[in-house]
């Protein structure tokens, strides 16, 4: 569980509903069911009708990292390079198949393989990058997903607000009505800039430094393996996937 980002969101909206509080507002004022119809239904809408299912679906599921990362240690990295290349240098390439068979992680199983097959340093190069750049590209339109929501969402706030406005215009001659279209107008514009700015932003740049961080790992596996199929010296691939780290 990432801490930071359930504590980010608790204070975001804590602050906002705290402003309130403090200014003599009530709770109450900030909850307005059309409003929240408007620019959420519409928010989604858009969105929906810019992006296909699979990246869609894609991107939801992706969500949770926000909350759940995937578990990525640099440091757990370079251990399992340093074990590889000692036990290829004892039983050579052909040691690690067992290694291969049980290890979990999916491109780090597929490197190992390759380099049990016999595979030349440029083919498993070319074929592990390939992999990274295209699971890379995938995770990142992930993000831009919820970064459209973000464009989004203030502009439908803004509809919402000339709705309400309409409904106020419209009403003049009865005045119970206005209360509810001023409020619908005002909360909606709160609602779209609010999560656009606390919630959209902030889960697209979320995921994007997430991407990132494992970019870097599988960039570091990816030198890693090619040094343990040229045999150099574990203490040198050591020293050399430690600038990684940096």
């Amino acid at each position: 569980m990432d801490i930071l980002s359930l504590l980010g969101i608790i204070l975001a909206f804590a602050a906002i509903l705290g402003g309130n509080l403090l200014e003599g507002g009530a709770l109450s004022s900030l909850f307005n069911g059309p409003a929240a119809l408007i620019v959420i239904g519409g928010t989604l809408a858009a969105t929906i009708l810019q992006t296909s299912w699979p990246l869609l679906k894609r991107a939801f599921i992706q969500a949770r990292w926000v909350f759940v990362p995937p578990y990525v240690s640099l440091e757990d990295g370079i251990g399992k390079v340093i074990d590889w290349s000692v036990k290829a240098r004892k039983q050579g390439l052909l040691g690690l198949e067992g290694l291969a068979e049980k290890e979990p992680e999916r491109f780090a199983r597929k490197g190992l393989q390759l380099l049990v097959d016999g595979a030349e340093t440029e083919t498993i190069r070319s074929i592990m990058e390939v992999d990274l750049d295209s699971r890379e590209q995938r995770d990142l339109e992930s993000a831009r997903v919820y970064e459209a929501m973000g464009g989004y969402s203030p502009t439908i706030g803004i509809i919402g607000a000339v709705m309400g406005l309409i409904q106020v215009m419209t009403n003049l001659e009865d005045p119970q009505s206005l209360g509810s279209g001023i409020a619908t107008a005002f909360v909606a514009t709160i609602y779209g800039v609010a999560l656009a700015n606390l919630l959209f932003f902030p889960v697209a740049n979320k995921l994007r430094g997430i991407v990132r961080e494992r970019t870097r790992y599988e960039d570091m596996m990816i030198d890693g393996i090619i040094a343990v199929a040229e045999g150099e010296n574990p203490k040198s691939i050591e020293l050399r996937l430690r600038g990684f780290l940096q």
